[in-house]
């Protein structure tokens, strides 16, 4: 009789949602699993902005070294927040088919200029003089570099915890808005009627995606995995992270990449932005799908060439080597 699999996660809604998800898809495969609950050090430490601990993998190293220390068998994360280099010992199992990669925008539920600002910062073109300053919070140097690229005036102020506890904390705060992930809100069904697809704001790399891991001398919990497996979003996110690898050597950073299967060819864009938003390179690119497995290390180089190294070197100087939350 084979064993139940051990399925490490975070205890915050999303992540069980997510675990969850993992635990019925196994059970429809016939395979016995069950939950491990476990806090990681980005969720004890819910006040300090993610860029400024300090290290990569904040979300995920409690749940590796369960793994290295065989205290749980697979470990389901939100795939971006996931380092590009795994840990020794640990490798993939599987990519589940990927849900919205968007960024959103949740405006303050009781300010009552709530529908003029929707309305200016889902535009693709810069704002009208009406929303030239404003106060909108996030925890990710990602998205707060994209933010003031477009809108160079506002204040950024840091947010931290899990999506409950920020969906709080923008109701008790003065802030006109704050960004958060469309797949994290929609999953557990908490998006706020007011809110809007950013479609000009590029996501982390894999945002959107849910990675499942394990030791890799544990056969069983790999070939139980594969049939959870999703081609496409696998390819997609690797051409992704594989970008975001050949600019920063796996540090997240301000880096935003997005690849997309569309019949027998794959279309990417991505971006690297300064983290005060006032320099952007941008690149584009599209290939046959059976061409496709460098794509990402193709373009790193070319938006590099573009004028992508001086804004690497600088992200390097200032020490930035975290993007993380939902």
């Amino acid at each position: 009789m084979q064993r139940a699999l051990r399925i490490g996660t975070r205890d915050s809604q999303l992540a069980v949602w997510q675990a969850t998800l993992v635990q019925n898809l196994l059970k429809d495969s016939g395979v016995a699993s069950e939950l491990v609950y476990m806090k990681s050090e980005g969720d004890v430490d819910t006040v300090t902005p993610l860029y400024a601990l300090g290290v990569t993998g904040v979300f995920t190293k409690t749940l590796d070294a369960a793994l290295l220390n065989d205290r749980i068998d697979i470990a389901v994360h939100s795939m971006k927040d996931v380092p590009v280099q795994l840990a020794q010992g640990i490798q993939q199992a599987a990519v589940l088919e990927r849900a919205s990669h968007k960024d959103i925008f949740v405006a303050h539920p009781e300010d009552p200029a709530t529908e003029k600002i929707l309305a200016q910062v889902s535009l693709s073109e810069k704002p009208d003089s009406h929303f030239a300053h404003a106060i909108v919070a996030t925890g990710s140097v990602r998205r707060i570099a994209q933010w003031l690229n477009k809108f160079p005036n506002h204040k950024i102020e840091s947010l931290r915890g899990n999506v409950n506890t920020r969906l709080r904390k923008l109701k008790e705060s003065n802030w006109q808005g704050a960004i958060f992930a469309a797949a994290g809100l929609e999953r557990i069904h908490l998006r706020p009627e007011r809110s809007v697809d950013l479609d000009w704001m590029l996501p982390a790399p894999a945002q959107g995606a849910i990675m499942v891991v394990c030791r890799e001398n544990d056969d069983y919990a790999s070939e139980s995995c594969q049939t959870l497996n999703d081609d496409a979003t696998g390819l997609c996110t690797k051409i992704e992270r594989d970008f975001l690898n050949g600019l920063l050597g796996g540090c997240s950073t301000p880096i935003s990449a997005l690849a997309e299967v569309k019949g027998e060819e794959v279309f990417f864009k991505g971006n690297i932005v300064s983290p005060d938003g006032k320099s952007r390179v941008d690149i584009e690119k599209q290939i046959a799908l059976a061409d496709a497995s460098n794509l990402g290390l193709t373009a790193a180089k070319e938006i590099l060439l573009k004028g992508g190294d001086p804004i690497v070197k600088r992200i390097r100087n200032k020490g930035l080597t975290i993007d993380g939350d939902a």
